[in-house]
């Protein structure tokens, strides 16, 4: 088996699509209440559905994962994921949304389990930790783009970002023609996820596992939430949203360009822990910036302690995770990101039906920093027993 460049592009692209689930929408969730006869409340669980959904199916997936070939799962997470586009993009109502997201989360569940799944089949080392930064630099890529993608098509109506989604069927073919198998043959012993839910009692895996909860719920309070903001104190609609929310991946691509010269100087989990930082002081910032342009440099702000983030995080859990049950360790570690994304908007919802939006982002923020500060105390941990 031999892996080109090319092929990691694939799994790149597989991301890109897996982060458009919700990047894609997010500008355009404002446009879609009236159309819908809802509320702010009720459109912002299209977002929360899905991630539900994935959350729950990523770890189906994970039971069964470590015993089967990769693109046996990887091919039809893309079909389904097109499909349920398709038929979202002719839906009239909220109700018919939320179930068509929520079989769409299935789709999404194997994606990104597949793809750091495959990385750790073919990698090692710093090489690893290098193919994580191109990954995430395709996230970056999507949370530049997809933004975009989605207030542009709105402007044509507020169902076309749903058609985005589609093509991830002729790319389904691509994968199934040219992507190679990195798992040598099938077997029925596989460990399931009793094996990985017992990996969880060595404390980096379960609080590596906490991390990528917590940086995705950081996530998502920026993303459902400062559309509203933009679209309060400064009358923005889905497509200027979606430029505003386009500039924090512009600090990701930079930041995870340079993830391996980074990761050759300081330990992961101390880049995570600068990363924390820079999210949650951004974060809290926001709440009392009424200036643009100061929005904007807190964006990249953001961008840049999140590209911190992601991409040390998915690459220590690839590296502590056992490689017999890391499938299932990847896929709980992928579902507490979509529980993340989940409970944010739910949690995050409840504090402004009873505050504001400044509130939201200042608990939000408040999270953020007292995350970095735990993961600096414990990294010592990391640091001796992954010399070990």
């Amino acid at each position: 088996m031999k892996f080109e460049p090319y092929h990691l592009l694939f799994l790149a692209i597989t991301v890109f699509f897996a982060m458009a689930g919700g990047a894609i929408l997010a500008p355009v969730l404002p446009q879609m209440v009236d159309p819908l006869s809802s509320s702010p409340n009720e459109v912002a669980q299209l977002m929360a559905v899905y991630t539900i959904s994935t959350a729950i199916f990523s770890l189906v997936i994970g039971h069964f994962v470590d015993r089967v070939k990769r693109k046996s799962v990887l091919v039809p997470c893309l079909v389904i994921n097109g499909l349920m586009g398709l038929f979202s993009f002719f839906a009239t109502d909220l109700h018919s949304l939320l179930i068509l997201r929520f079989v769409q989360g299935i789709g999404i569940a194997g994606m990104m389990s597949l793809v750091m799944l495959v990385i750790g089949d073919v990698y090692s080392g710093i090489d690893r930790v290098h193919s994580m930064g191109r990954i995430s630099m395709a996230i970056a890529i999507g949370s530049v783009t997809a933004p975009l993608i989605g207030g542009g098509l709105a402007t044509i109506g507020w169902n076309y970002p749903f058609l985005f989604y589609v093509l991830s069927l002729p790319f389904a073919l691509l994968v199934l023609l040219l992507l190679p198998e990195t798992k040598e043959c099938e077997s029925s012993h596989g460990s399931g996820l009793g094996n990985a839910f017992r990996e969880l009692r060595d404390f980096r895996i379960l609080y590596t596992v906490f991390l990528s909860f917590a940086i995705f719920f950081l996530l998502f309070s920026i993303v459902v939430f400062l559309p509203f903001m933009l679209k309060d104190v400064f009358g923005f609609a889905a497509k200027e949203a979606g430029l505003v929310l386009s500039i924090q991946g512009l600090a990701i691509i930079m930041v995870a360009s340079n993830i391996k010269k980074l990761a050759e100087k300081l330990p992961l989990i101390v880049l995570i822990g600068l990363g924390f930082t820079l999210v949650g002081i951004s974060i809290s910032l926001i709440s009392w910036t009424a200036s643009l342009p100061v929005l904007f440099l807190l964006l990249l702000l953001f961008g840049g302690g999140f590209g911190l983030c992601q991409t040390a995080i998915d690459s220590q859990i690839i590296q502590i995770s056992p490689p017999a049950s890391r499938g299932g360790v990847l896929s709980i570690h992928n579902t507490m990101k979509y529980v993340g994304q989940s409970a944010s908007p739910v949690v995050l919802g409840v504090i402004l039906l009873f505050f504001d939006l400044h509130m939201v982002f200042l608990f939000s923020g408040i999270f953020g920093i007292l995350v970095a500060a735990a993961t600096l105390f414990f990294r010592g941990r990391f640091i001796v027993e992954n010399s070990i």
